[in-house]
Parts: structure tokens; sequence; C-alpha cells
């Protein structure tokens, strides 16, 4: 029997031991897939759409347990967990409210004895190989809205999210789900290399840049859909004429330091107008001295334990690179002196990017601050990185910060806000931080196959 060891990242010790799935197992549940979705691709979208109202009611009366599990397992604080399944329930009622809209009919073009019209039909059976730092979130950008257009779906969770994944799929099956329709594959690369091997009919990813590379292209000679969400440098930038830095200072710690800095649309570096660069360290410096590192499952705690142990020497490795280049450590620096994956929050100042930490994606509670002499050089800086997900301007005005944010080549631009996602906006990336698009009614029709009708009569 194939196993997998979960493992508390706030002790480092395995608390559970579960069986992974074999090149076996997994094609039998390709085969029930297969023949599950050809008779859940004929029910009723507002049927289909009843089910995943049960599964939203059945998440909020879960919440507890839920939360619980997921701490446990990848250690986010208690309050940062049942926050997460809220935000996905708001997901979730996005695609509840706006699926019929967008995977109805569409007649473009009429004319006596003609009518040209679009339908959407659903991909088939499609792999969603999930994230670990938000197993909610990311996975109901993709398994809901794949199951309400018809799809069925390979649900493969991250090895450090196996639980949270298993308890999806029990809640999806009491809501009504057809267990033919929604499988969990439990496994680590091997379990995902299995999938890659199956003639799926769309792959969907979250993760790391390389990981997401070696999908796409080995299952590039399929000749379906395959979209990648991969990481980001999210760079931050503070101008000059903003009045109230302490507020800018805290929405910047919450940016880089919540959910631990493990999010891909995290504050990765910032840059700072050195005229209001003095005040702007100190009050981040300050704030950052502040947040409580502790037991994930302690009232009060903003930082817990990394959810992997390999991380905690990576962020080592990027804070020596960059104190041997010269930057200043201000707060942190170093993995925390207890029991766990934990790692201080870390500040460093006089950084550039001859440095590791403002170039390549840290994933954790480390940030780099850089000062400017003005928008010119921030914007260069900002531009500099083989990454394009997100990037934010703070400014006090809108007509000074949206030229800036026009220049950024980026999926997404936050203008006096950051890390944060709506439903209601497409979810992309550029270059390193991948291909395709979820959420908004984009993330909807990605599941789907248009069809062009050419009706004469």
């Amino acid at each position: 029997m194939n196993t997998l060891e979960v493992i508390n990242p706030a002790t480092g010790e395995v608390f559970k031991t579960l069986e992974a799935d074999t090149d076996e197992t997994v094609r039998k549940k390709y085969e029930l897939l297969k023949s599950g979705q050809r008779l859940w691709s004929k029910v009723r979208v507002e049927d289909r759409i009843g089910k995943i109202k049960n599964f939203v009611t059945l998440l909020e009366s879960s919440i507890p347990v839920l939360s619980e599990t997921l701490t446990e397992e990848m250690g986010k604080p208690l309050d940062q967990s049942a926050g997460e399944i809220r935000g996905a329930i708001g997901r979730i009622n996005f695609f509840i409210k706006n699926s019929i809209k967008w995977l109805s009919d569409e007649v473009i073009y009429e004319e006596e004895g003609l009518e040209e019209r679009i339908t959407f039909e659903p991909l088939g059976v499609i792999a969603n190989i999930s994230a670990w730092n938000y197993p909610y979130l990311v996975g109901v950008n993709v398994y809901i809205p794949a199951l309400i257009a018809g799809n069925s779906v390979f649900y493969k969770p991250s090895e450090y999210t196996s639980l949270t994944g298993l308890a999806i799929q029990n809640l999806l099956y009491e809501a009504g789900i057809p267990n033919d329709v929604f499988q969990v594959v439990i496994g680590g690369a091997e379990a995902g290399e299995s999938l890659l091997n199956l003639p799926l009919d769309g792959y969907f990813f979250t993760g790391s840049v390389k990981t997401g590379k070696y999908i796409y292209e080995k299952v590039a000679s399929k000749m379906v859909p395959c979209q990648v969400e991969l990481g980001g440098k999210d760079p931050m930038y503070v101008h000059a004429d903003n009045k109230d830095i302490e507020s800018v200072a805290a929405a910047a710690v919450e940016g880089a330091f919540y959910n631990n800095g493990q999010s891909c649309c995290a504050v990765e570096r910032i840059y700072v107008n050195e005229k209001v660069y003095d005040i702007f360290i100190d009050e981040f410096v300050t704030l950052t001295k502040a947040m409580k590192l502790g037991d994930p499952k302690e009232g009060g705690v903003f930082v817990g334990p990394l959810a992997r142990k390999e991380q905690v020497v990576f962020l080592k490795g990027q804070v020596e690179d960059a104190i041997a280049k010269g930057a200043t450590v201000m707060t942190g620096g170093k993995p925390a002196d207890r029991k766990g994956f934990y790692f201080e929050p870390t500040v460093l100042i006089d950084v550039n990017h001859t440095m590791r930490v403002m170039t390549e994606e840290s994933f954790g509670p480390v940030i780099g601050i850089q000062k400017v002499a003005g928008d010119d050089e921030a914007v260069q800086l900002m531009k500099d990185t083989e990454y394009g997900l997100a990037a934010a301007v703070y400014s006090d005005h809108e007509e000074t910060a949206l030229p800036l944010l026009m220049q950024m080549d980026t999926g997404t631009v936050y203008w006096n806000c950051c890390d944060r996602v709506s439903p209601n906006l497409p979810w992309s990336g550029r270059r390193n931080s991948g291909l395709g698009v979820t959420l908004s009614y984009m993330g909807i029709r990605a599941f789907t196959q248009p069809k062009g009708y050419h009706m004469r009569g």
C-alpha cells in the first residue's frame, strides 16, 4: 500500500497517515468519471447549481471543524482558516448567481432564414491539480464552475492539504454531487504524474513555475486546454504624495505577511519614494515587530508556521544572500527558535536587484524595501521581473496612480489596495505567472468549449 504522511507544521510531527493513489486506482477513478460525465452533462444546469447551493450550506455549518483541519495540516492561524472558507463561500455564490447567464446559448446574428448562435459545451473530464496555500479559495475557482458547466472533476489537492481535499469531497457527496462526477486523488508527484498520463479533456494547475511548465509541456501533445496559475514577485510602490503613511504601512504589512506571505499575490517587494521613506520604514518595522508569532491555534496569533519545512531553509538562504550583498536586517532574519517550521517576519532595507530576495519569489514572511528617487525609477524596478501577476501603487490621487498602473505588464493592478482577489474580475498571469483565466465570466466559460451553429431554414 502506498502511504502519505500528514505533518503538522506547528510541531513538525506526523499526525495522520493516508493511503495514496497508484496508477491503478487513478485509472479506475478515471473510468468512473468518464462514464459519470456523460450523465452529468445532461442534468439541467439549474439542478447542478442546486447541488452546489447544498454544498454552500454544508460549508457554512462546518467552518469550525474544517478550519481546525486546515490549520493542523497547513499551519495558518485558525481565524485565517475560517476567513478563507468564508471567502470561498463568497466566490461560490458568484458562480451560483452568474453561471446560467454565461453558459446560456447566445444568438449572435439573425436575418430572415438564418440564425447564427454559440453554445457552450463542457470539456469532459478535467484535472484540477490544486495548491496548499489557499486550498479552498484556489480550489473553488476551478471545480465549482467546472461542475456547474457539466464536467466531471479529478481533484488532486496538494499533499500538504490532503485532509482538506477529502473533507471537500465528502461535503460535495453529501450535497448531492455523484461520486462518478468528482473524485479526489491523494498523493505527491507520482499521483500527479498518473493524471498527466491519462487522456483527460483539460488540465488546471495552481503552483510553482517549475511544475507548471512541466505540466504544460507534458500535456501539450494532447491538444486540450491547459491552464497554469503560477507565482509572482508582486511589487508595491509608495508614492510621495501619500499623506497617511501609517495607513499605507499597515496595508503593506498585511499584504506582505498575511497567510505568512504564502500567497501568489502577496506583496513581495516594496519601493518607497525617498521623500516618505524614513517614516514608512519606521512604521512598517514597528507594525511587523508587533505581530504575534506562535501556535496557529492560539488566539491573537497572526504568523504561524510555514507549511513546508524546505521553505525555512530557502528563506534563510535568501536573507543570507541579501546580507552578504549589503542589505540591513531591521527585524527578524532567521528561523524562529521553536519547534516546527517557523521563520521570523523579516524586513530588509538597503536592498537592490542583485539580491535574490528582490527577484526570486519568497513565498514566506520576508520582504525587501528599496528607496527610489521617483516614479520613473519605481516603474523601471517594478517591471524588472520574470513574473506578471499583480502590482500595486499607493497614492492619494488616482490621476497619479493610473498612468503607473497602465505601464505594468501584469494580469492585475491595484490602486490603494493589494493582495486581494475578486470573483467579479479575471484572475490571470503573464509570463512566468502563468496562462489562462479563472474567475469572472471568463472563468466560467474556461471550462467549456464553444460550438458555432449556422442555422438556415
